[in-house]
């Protein structure tokens, strides 16, 4: 190449990582992984906002309801009034109540069988819930632990390229190998730009969701043992 040739692509070459040219540049399949990546990217991020939309809002609503149920003089009317939307602790109440009629509906009345199925559907409606809220975390948990590979994938197609290229052309130069093996490590960037904030996202709302589910726990606790003194009253 002549002093000239030289200069002129030293003009022309990018001053900076252009990121839509490293994929325009990119072979199909390494193409078809990035596109990939970045919808699952997408995709994460929106799991991410609506599901800190959904906690902040359910959160909002138990602690509306549960401010004032213990001073409530009548369940059935409380819960009318506080059960409505999506209020995860007025399903469990409901639940509880629902076991109850039917417990006491009958007689004799079995106490301890009562208090064991009163214990068993609060349980179950509380696991029940957690597994609502916790419904969507694992394409999280997916998109952490396989992104990362995919990425991968893209990286050692696009070298396998780069080393097709050399063996065309034959001329291992920097300026053939090195544009195919930076649109090969753009793939395991993209992968790793989509998988680093899942599995963040998703220890985090696992978090959430646990406590959560601890706090529905300790309440279904606390009214199971009301309704078992209601019951030593029957």
């Amino acid at each position: 190449m002549t002093q000239l040739a030289l200069l002129a692509a030293a003009a022309v070459a990018p001053r900076h990582l252009d990121p839509v040219k490293l994929f325009m540049d990119a072979d199909i399949v390494v193409q078809l992984v990035m596109a990939g990546l970045v919808l699952a990217s997408i995709w994460v991020w929106a799991i991410v906002i609506s599901f800190s939309l959904r906690m902040a809002g359910i959160r909002k609503r138990t602690d509306a309801y549960e401010k004032d149920f213990w001073k409530a003089p009548n369940i059935d009317e409380y819960q009318a009034e506080m059960g409505k939307g999506e209020v995860p602790i007025a399903r469990v109440v409901a639940a509880g109540l629902a076991e109850w009629r039917r417990s006491v509906g009958s007689k004799p009345i079995d106490r301890e069988g009562t208090r064991q199925r009163l214990a068993v559907v609060m349980d179950s409606a509380v696991a029940l819930e957690a597994d609502k809220l916790a419904e969507r975390l694992n394409f999280l948990a997916t998109v952490g632990s396989v992104a990362p590979f995919v990425g991968l994938f893209g990286t050692v197609w696009g070298i396998m390229n780069s080393f097709f290229q050399i063996g065309q052309q034959q001329n291992s130069s920097l300026a053939v190998v090195a544009p195919g093996i930076s649109e090969a490590l753009f793939a395991t960037a993209i992968g790793l730009f989509a998988a680093i904030p899942a599995v963040i996202a998703y220890n985090r709302f696992s978090h959430r969701v646990n406590a959560y589910e601890a706090r529905l726990q300790r309440f279904a606790d606390r009214f199971h043992a009301s309704l078992s003194r209601e019951l030593e009253a029957q």
